[in-house]
């Protein structure tokens, strides 16, 4: 959603990196290099105007003029500006202290306010609720059946007494929805309604027959990230016909330039709760404007992507594969498999690097990165039988060709699975011994600078049976490639890191400061 904005901001502080001090000409010049970045992504001009003001006088101000290093006290301002147009604060949802706690959904036709319910609706599952979802939405056709499939696939009841289709009173679905909730203890009512235009008074007033039929507890407004300028004019609208308490941005996921999230909260003064990030019903995610900061200049969102992967590894699974490494168990393709598997819980792995600091340069590596490798390293291992998954050393040419037919490959994809796992043990048994990862020179207790390089060359050429060939170029290869670590098993075309690409080359303090935090079964399915 971000990548021009981002683009232009990054370019941007690149050209004030290096100077000791800075002019009021460097800072006009950086200041107008921003204001563009804004208006090309989109955002309303008053917000423009007022966001460029404060920005240029805090950088000529005295905190830039006695700090170490004034580029990047811009960039810090730059940072603190965005997340005060953003919101400032994250803002929860407001529970009724009586249950149930009613939450009305509003918006334009079209902006995926049934697709939000349910996944709003999951998202409350998860978090310990009991919501029940009410298919007021009577005019668009198959409205209904759409949320009582949303419904189903989120695993939460819904209240659909009518068929729709412009059949049935909304009011009165939604008060009887109420009456469901408080005799069936459902503690949270998602109420879903028509999508209208503005403009159209009629379903606009029956919009607000409905809001005071439910006396709703929270009053959100679904907006499509994509339409742009529109956005903060539909915002203002419904909340001058029927007053909303926040907003939550659909589609955030889209190529759009981004204007209407760092719009809306401005204009509006409505803050924004959740943004939907992708299409499937777990993409939904509570609306942090510093995080989103971060990501808009580049600064990763690390925190984010800990919540994600402490939601996908399961604890008692670490604490079994802790207790393995510990006693010096080898990793097997079944321990590989099952980590996998917790890794794609947490979504798409273009998105999960999105978040590390420093990716925006590398942007079209990361977006070659085909996530259906995943399922072609998972149907390979799944073709193997117990004992081969438990001991790779025994898969010889015949049992290779049989997994290779049963997973629908090449034997050369087999081939390269098991390669890849045979460096993702040796990676495991030198971080049981205490020498760190391969190929992460520098970061604690993963290898270490010069000594861990000597140490790891002398590991190879020492090696039981291992012979040096004649041949320079092959040679070179044969000493590289135990420092090139794990990473992923099985990803054809993949760098240091395991990924397509060849995704290896981070900055060493940018990723020290980003995984540290990270559980070990996702830095290890990293490589890093």
């Amino acid at each position: 959603m971000f990548t021009s904005l981002s683009d232009r901001l990054s370019a941007t502080f690149k050209n004030l990196r290096g100077k000791g001090r800075l002019s009021e000409a460097d800072v006009d010049a950086t200041v107008r290099e921003i204001r563009t970045a804004l208006l090309e992504a989109d955002v309303a001009l008053p917000v423009v105007r007022q966001f460029t003001a404060t920005v240029k006088e805090r950088a000529l101000g005295v905190e830039v003029s006695k700090a170490l290093n004034p580029a990047q006290q811009i960039v810090k301002i730059v940072h603190e500006e965005l997340v005060g147009i953003l919101g400032g604060e994250t803002r929860r949802l407001r529970l009724a202290k009586t249950p149930p706690t009613v939450i009305l959904l509003a918006g334009l036709q079209g902006a995926g306010k049934t697709t939000l319910a349910g996944k709003l609706a999951l998202h409350l599952r998860e978090a310990g609720h009991t919501p029940l979802l009410v298919a007021a939405d009577l005019q668009r056709p198959n409205a209904v059946d759409q949320l009582s499939v949303v419904a189903e696939r989120a695993g939460v009841a819904v209240h659909a007494p009518e068929p729709g289709n412009g059949v049935g009173d909304p009011v009165a679905v939604a008060t009887s929805g109420i009456e469901l909730a408080k005799a069936k203890l459902y503690d949270v009512v998602i109420v879903d309604t028509a999508g209208r235009l503005a403009i159209d008074a009629d379903l606009m007033d029956q919009l607000k027959r409905v809001r005071d039929a439910v006396q709703p507890d929270e009053t959100l407004l679904v907006i499509d990230a994509m339409i742009g300028q529109d956005a903060v004019q539909t915002a203002a609208a419904f909340d001058e016909a029927i007053g909303i308490d926040g907003v939550v941005l659909s589609k955030l996921d889209g190529d759009a330039r981004g204007g209407a999230a760092l719009s809306v909260v401005t204009v509006t003064g409505k803050p924004i709760l959740f943004a939907s990030v992708g299409e499937k019903l777990t993409e939904l995610e509570t609306f942090h404007p510093d995080r989103m900061a971060s990501r808009i200049l580049d600064m990763g969102d690390v925190l984010t992507l800990i919540e994600q992967a402490e939601k996908a590894f399961d604890a008692e699974q670490a604490e079994r594969m802790a207790a393995k490494v510990a006693k010096g168990d080898d990793f097997t393709l079944e321990d590989f498999l099952e980590q996998m598997t917790s890794l794609k819980k947490m979504g798409s792995l273009t998105k999960m690097l999105g978040m590390l600091p420093g990716m925006g340069d590398m942007k079209a590596q990361i977006e070659s990165i085909d996530d259906r490798e995943l399922d072609r390293v998972a149907s390979i291992i799944t073709s193997m039988t117990p004992a081969e998954r438990a001991d790779h050393t025994i898969l010889n040419g015949s049992r290779r060709a049989r997994i290779a037919r049963g997973a629908g490959v090449e034997v050369s994809a087999v081939n390269q699975l098991v390669d890849r796992f045979v460096e993702a043990q040796k990676m495991m048994r030198q971080m049981r011994a205490g020498g760190g990862m391969p190929g992460m020179p520098g970061m604690p207790g993963m290898g270490g600078g010069k000594r861990a390089k000597a140490k790891q060359k002398a590991q190879v050429k020492q090696g039981k049976g291992a012979k040096r060939s004649g041949n320079p170029a092959k040679r070179a290869a044969e000493e590289s490639a135990p420092a090139a670590g794990a990473g992923l098993p099985g990803l054809p075309g993949s760098g240091p890191a395991g990924l397509p690409g060849g995704l290896g080359g981070f900055d060493q303090a940018e990723l020290e400061k980003s995984l540290g935090e990270l559980p070990p079964e996702f830095k290890g399915l990293l490589g890093k």
